[in-house]
């Protein structure tokens, strides 16, 4: 075993799922995993890989605060442990609420100043997200808090990232990165449109998959609107050359197609919805365009609303759009045809304003596909609107923004309660969530609510992103579907 390794200790009490995120990482079932507190008693050791970067992994005993000898020698053989490592994982039971005796020994592992994250474990579905409120109370960082489900595998490989960075780099793999970056080079420009035999259903398996590891870097854009609003010849003029079949025919495009380059760094899947009708058929066709758009926007984080200039908007145009809201993504409305009509714009913006209300924090940019009019100010667009979506606020300046809102505008007192903000933390990105922890969050009418989203948007750059805002109590154990009904 090699002794230059980096030396990664995992910390916690019992059965907070540590031997299952020692399995996760080794990749092999070596720590006895049970539901029995206190099964790992003795220090485990195994050497891991993440990606290119080694390390030697440290699983402790469970520590718990009791008499029992065999107890209090495993809490000082762990501390001795950590004591010994270069990184620290700090496993808390996201099942429950932070307890003083996690919070005592977490800043005693603080004390220590080696790398330290905090890693909550048993976030098993996003609405589960909004726990991670209360473990800021441990005072740490937002880049060291991790909401994790092991038996899920959800949020692990943002954790591993992490880890990742803090390994020092091997050396011996950069030949192993360049031959694998020439064989991508070699797929990316390979033609597929001659491949009949293409799975659709496999490859739908392997998109789900693609989601649940998301990259920092790759954006998921679904251009979704009625039939022959121009979404064809968008992706084309976007991309520099014809790669869906573009057509005055209403539905000529009947599969969607995926279309991928590398753009300011980042990654820009586009799914391209433009058939919005079955084949042969017109038949139901706008509750097949909103079961096609529903479908596309459940596997994108950004959505480009194109709207034709040429034409009145129609129902169906709102219906569509009314999808991108109610999935939480990025957002920018693109007018097409721009060409065709030359209207004012201001004319125009007035009437989108006032039929897409519920997107009024989406940008609207006028293009024109067929002369490559504000194309490139689109792609710069979608950079900018995807890192708003993805953006965290510093708790210190969360705090300090809200603290000026509620001296510009008090908090009211329904049937003479007093109401009182004790502090507020952003928990999640894609969209921003933000919980606001308060005496009586039961009685904060929305409408202060949308105040407060709206005085958000003036401090910091949210442009194209919902905000969320969750009222939460101090010490609220409401289960996560009455918080959202409540708070609708």
């Amino acid at each position: 075993m090699d002794k230059t390794l980096k030396k990664i200790a995992l910390i916690g009490q019992p059965n907070v799922g540590k031997s299952s995120l020692f399995n996760r990482i080794a990749n092999k079932r070596i720590a006895i995993v049970s539901d029995m507190a206190g099964t790992t008693r003795d220090i485990r050791k195994h050497e891991i890989e993440i990606m290119d970067r080694k390390a030697l992994m440290l699983d402790t005993g469970g520590i718990d605060e009791t008499n029992d000898a065999i107890f209090s020698n495993v809490k000082r053989k762990a501390i001795e442990t950590a004591k010994e490592a270069d990184i620290i994982l700090f496993m808390v039971d996201g099942k429950n609420i932070p307890d003083d005796k996690d919070k005592e020994l977490f800043y005693e592992l603080q004390r220590l100043g080696k790398e330290l994250a905090l890693v909550v474990n048993k976030i098993d579905n996003d609405k589960e997200l909004e726990r991670l409120w209360e473990f800021f109370e441990f005072g740490i960082g937002d880049e060291n808090l991790f909401g994790i489900s092991v038996s899920h595998n959800r949020g692990t490989k943002n954790l591993f990232e992490w880890i990742y960075q803090h390994l020092p780099v091997n050396l011996e793999t950069v030949a192993r990165e360049e031959a694998e970056a020439l064989r991508k080079e070699r797929e990316e420009n390979f033609d597929f449109d001659d491949e009949e035999d293409y799975s659709l259903e496999s490859d739908e398996d392997f998109v789900k998959e693609e989601v649940t590891e998301i990259d920092e870097n790759k954006i998921n854009v679904a251009i979704i609107g009625r039939v022959n609003v121009g979404k064809s010849s968008i992706l084309n003029a976007i991309l520099g050359e014809e790669r869906s079949v573009v057509s005055p025919i209403a539905g000529t495009t009947i599969d969607p197609v995926d279309e991928s380059f590398e753009f300011k760094d980042k990654q820009i899947t586009f799914v391209d919805t433009a058939g919005l009708r079955r084949r042969g058929s017109i038949e139901g066709i706008e509750k097949y365009a909103l079961m096609r758009t529903k479908e596309m926007l459940e596997k994108a984080n950004m959505a480009l609303v194109v709207l034709d200039a040429s034409r009145e908007l129609t129902d169906l145009d709102e219906k569509i759009a009314g999808l991108v809201d109610e999935y939480g993504l990025g957002t920018i409305i693109v007018l097409n045809k721009w060409d065709e009509n030359m209207d004012t714009f201001q004319k125009m913006e007035e009437e989108i304003r006032r039929r897409f209300r519920f997107l009024s924090y989406a940008p609207i940019i006028a293009v024109s596909a067929k002369t490559g009019r504000s194309i490139e100010r689109l792609k710069d667009k979608i950079i900018e609107i995807f890192n708003n979506y993805t953006q965290r606020i510093p708790t210190s300046q969360l705090n300090r923004v809200i603290e000026e809102a509620v001296i510009r505008h008090s908090l009211p007192s329904p049937n003479g309660a007093y109401l009182r903000i004790y502090y507020a933390t952003q928990f999640s990105t894609r969209p921003p969530r933000i919980a606001l922890v308060m005496n009586k969050p039961s009685l904060l009418h929305f409408t202060y609510k949308r105040y407060l989203i709206n005085f958000l948007r003036e401090q910091f750059n949210f442009e194209g992103t919902p905000i969320h805002v969750i009222a939460r109590g101090k010490n609220d154990k409401m289960g996560d579907e009455e918080y959202l009904e409540r708070d609708k």
